[in-house]
């Protein structure tokens, strides 16, 4: 309690100058919120459509940093983690400013194995299933939408002016309830896709092909702090089944979070919202999903 004392004096303490004032300010209350960001909470944005409909694309998440640094993480945990892809340095410094300040992405998928599960992927009757320890997992957060390429003007090059969204049959493409669609930008899409022979839609509950292989067999044990995770949107996600089945699980040291909370959904690829609000002052209104904002997250 003596310390907090003099650490308050010191904090109040008549300045000399702005500088100096400044300079304390940097010294003090930046290393703290780093301290209070990295360890206890984070806050994250869906950049990709991986865990739909679970989590959609322009969503808000909240994450609880704290609790996964002495709790086990358990099986059906969302989980925030670094690009596992990502080649990270050996010089300790440089890997903790890559994991922490700046390098890889975020990524977030479901856990499907902890540290000694046996993990095999199967298909049976035409349709991939996962097999845990030897038992057959019922997935109930899985999508049961198929997915179909939507033109976008704003995508940029290198990437393809699509994205593969979730569809849903018994509405019309202006009223899904996931994505704002219009028929021009499905057809444009459409068009644009076969002309180049890209998949334009994805069959709920088919196998996953991904660059000539099928990503939904494999069959691997995870070792001491291994996990093996994948994406609700099991046709639209880049997980475990394609860069861990070489013999790279996920490194537990890589995870640094679990998603618990639903903050903000609204139907945008715009990191700021004020950029949305900015360039769509009245369809901005519009884009919000209210019926998916502040819900717990399973």
């Amino acid at each position: 309690m003596n310390e907090i004392r003099k650490f308050w004096r010191w904090m109040r303490k008549p300045k000399q100058s702005k500088i100096a004032q400044l300079i304390e300010t940097i010294v003090v209350v930046v290393p703290i919120a780093f301290i209070i960001r990295t360890y206890f909470y984070g806050l994250y944005q869906v950049p990709t459509g991986s865990m739909e409909t679970t989590m959609l694309v322009g969503e808000r998440f909240f994450a609880d940093k704290f609790t996964v640094l002495f709790r086990d993480l358990k099986h059906g945990d969302i989980i925030t983690f670094n690009d596992p892809s990502y080649a990270y340095s050996d010089n300790t410094l440089v890997n903790l400013w890559q994991r922490y300040v700046w390098g890889p992405s975020n990524w977030t998928k479901r856990v499907i194995g902890i540290p000694g599960d046996h993990i095999q992927g199967k298909i049976e009757d035409g349709k991939p299933v996962v097999y845990r320890n030897g038992q057959k997992l019922e997935e109930p957060y899985l999508n049961k939408f198929s997915l179909i390429g939507v033109f976008d003007e704003q995508v940029t090059a290198p990437n393809p002016p699509w994205h593969y969204r979730s569809y849903d049959p018994a509405y019309s493409y202006t009223e899904q309830p996931f994505y704002h669609m219009t028929a021009e930008s499905v057809m444009l899409a459409k068009k644009i896709m076969e002309r180049y022979n890209f998949e334009w839609e994805k069959i709920a509950g088919t196998p996953a092909i991904e660059q000539g292989r099928n990503g939904d067999i494999y069959d691997i044990k995870l070792g001491s702090n291994q996990y093996w995770a994948m994406g609700d949107n099991r046709l639209g996600s880049f997980d475990s089944r394609f860069w861990a089945v070489g013999g790279k699980p996920l490194d537990g040291k890589l995870i640094h979070g679990k998603i618990v909370f639903r903050i903000w959904s609204m139907d945008s690829t715009e990191s700021w919202w004020i950029i949305d609000l900015l360039k769509h002052p009245i369809d901005f209104w519009k884009k919000i999903r209210w019926n998916r904002c502040l819900q717990v997250v399973y």
